[in-house]
């Protein structure tokens, strides 16, 4: 077990290394002028030069790199450019949005994926199979920001249900910021649902067709017990696979519902931070992500080997 574990942080290291100069080195190469566009177009050369030397622009590539890396051990993010404040206070203020939406996004996935996933391998072929699947192919095309809209018409403007966009914050009312998620989380949630159930579907299938099965069938166990206890677990590998990766991109790809419903969280401030050229928030958020992504599939590989104890022999 600790070679599997040393293995894994390794990798992930290595990783989260690689990471940082790709990120890096794609921020360097793009077009534009922070200081410029900071200054405006009608600057002179001069100002925008002091504005740069002042940045730290004018430095060599390796050495702000460098700097960049040890703000980041440090926790020293250093400063917005165009918000003239604490990257660190900017990025932890819209994480307080952004991951509790990915979380009540998930828990809703897997709370109907796994539901319907085995409900249709229980009636293969059946009716509620091919109703199921059927919806979960119309999941799938929906494109999640034309559901928001839906719901936004349907739970806000008709029922008046939930308010249509905006965040009040944890701090005035927790459970109206929670309400404010419950939308935002179930247009993400579909999706990411009908591509988990139809996963599940197929995993539960061919585990229903081992010897093991039919064993605990012969001994009188019920269907139910059958599925819950003996199936699910091992047809988890996958469905975990595309749980780990489905949460990756829950966290690093909100903006467009963000913007749906007026949401202040990390992909805005991306998004914002990329139209005011503010590159030292714009890295230290794509980090953030990436590190967030690898983080994630670490804790996967750890759930592997919790889950099938195969997994971990056969890596050591």
């Amino acid at each position: 077990m600790a070679l599997f574990l040393v293995k894994r942080l390794i990798t992930l290291l290595a990783t989260l290394a690689g990471t940082s100069v790709v990120v890096f080195v794609v921020l360097e190469v793009l077009p534009g002028n922070a200081a410029q566009i900071l200054m405006g177009p009608d600057a002179s050369p001069e100002a925008v030069a002091a504005l740069a030397t002042k940045l730290g622009l004018d430095q060599p590539a390796l050495t702000r790199y460098f700097h960049w890396i040890a703000g980041l051990l440090t926790g020293d993010l250093g400063l917005s450019y165009a918000y003239s404040s604490p990257v660190s206070e900017l990025v932890l203020e819209r994480l307080a949005l952004t991951v509790p939406l990915a979380v009540l996004a998930m828990s809703l996935t897997i709370v109907l994926a796994l539901s319907a996933g085995i409900y249709a391998a229980a009636r293969h072929n059946k009716l509620g199979d091919v109703g199921l699947m059927g919806l979960s192919q119309i999941g799938i095309a929906i494109p999640n920001f034309w559901f928001a809209i839906l719901l936004i018409l349907l739970f806000s403007v008709q029922l008046k249900w939930f308010s249509a966009g905006g965040f009040p914050g944890w701090e005035e009312d927790w459970v109206d910021a929670l309400r404010a998620l419950i939308l935002p989380a179930l247009s993400l949630a579909v999706v990411q649902a009908a591509i988990l159930a139809r996963i599940t579907r197929s995993a539960v299938l061919e585990v229903l067709r081992e010897d093991f099965v039919r064993t605990a069938r012969a001994k009188g166990a019920s269907q139910r017990r059958v599925l819950w206890g003996h199936v699910l677990r091992n047809a988890m590998v996958p469905v975990v696979t595309v749980m780990g990766l489905q949460f990756a991109e829950l966290l690093a790809g909100t903006i467009v519902v963000e913007s749906v419903f007026y949401l202040p969280g990390l992909g805005r401030l991306i998004f914002q931070s990329i139209a005011n050229r503010d590159l030292i928030v714009v890295r230290n958020c794509v980090m953030l992500l990436a590190a967030m992504v690898v983080i994630v599939n670490f804790l996967v590989d750890l759930l592997y080997a919790a889950i099938d104890p195969r997994v971990k022999a056969s890596d050591i």
